[in-house]
């Protein structure tokens, strides 16, 4: 046996590597000084291969999800139900716009509807109000526009509504009046069939 100050070498196989650090002496055998860079260089080679980033198969599978969510949400919202339900909510609004502009009228004429220097008859059964009144309809565009109404409101809905001046429109909305003047103005929904507003 051989005594070398701290280092004592028993083993003939042993080889030290000795290390200093704070005045003391640490001993590793070779296989084991082998082991460890044998392990670092491993880890380098493994970051190197390890870029930063996502695989096909990750973004595919976050695709498929994403596609997923989408099919139920928009089944859950029904696209055709909200916009019949948006149409419905112009109508009532437009009705409401209509009447609205009537009761205008009406409060500056006594509480007559005033068209074109004559007062517009009571009408028991609803009347479409459009500007070609030979088959059937009345003719309120002379009332309201453009003293009470910029132009006429129309159904969002009909394909034959439309408003190009006081002579050519058809709003697709009725109007009843009864012998009290009671104004009623009214429409056709698609969720809400019926859409009537009285004043």
């Amino acid at each position: 046996m051989f005594s070398f100050g701290l280092l004592e070498l028993r083993y003939v196989r042993i080889y030290t590597l000795s290390i200093i650090y704070t005045n003391t002496y640490m001993t590793y055998p070779l296989k084991k000084i082998k082991s460890i860079i044998r392990d670092n260089i491993r880890n380098k080679r493994k970051l190197k291969k390890h870029k930063k980033g996502f695989t096909l198969i990750e973004i595919l599978v976050v695709i498929g999800i994403i596609g997923i969510l989408a099919a139920v949400v928009l089944v859950a919202v029904s696209p055709g139900r909200q916009f019949k339900q948006a149409r419905d909510t112009q109508r009532i609004a437009n009705v409401n716009t209509l009447l609205n502009a009537i009761g205008q009228n009406m409060s500056d004429h006594q509480g007559n509807i005033f068209c074109n220097g004559n007062v517009l008859p009571s009408m028991s059964t609803s009347q479409i109000m459009k500007s070609d009144t030979t088959s059937g309809g009345v003719n309120i565009a002379e009332c309201l526009v453009p003293e009470y109404l910029a132009k006429l409101p129309f159904d969002p809905g009909s394909v034959t509504a439309q408003y190009v001046s006081i002579d050519d429109y058809d709003t697709g909305y009725s109007i009843a009046i009864d012998d009290a003047g009671r104004v009623t103005v009214s429409a056709v929904g698609e969720i809400q069939t019926d859409i009537s507003v009285s004043r």
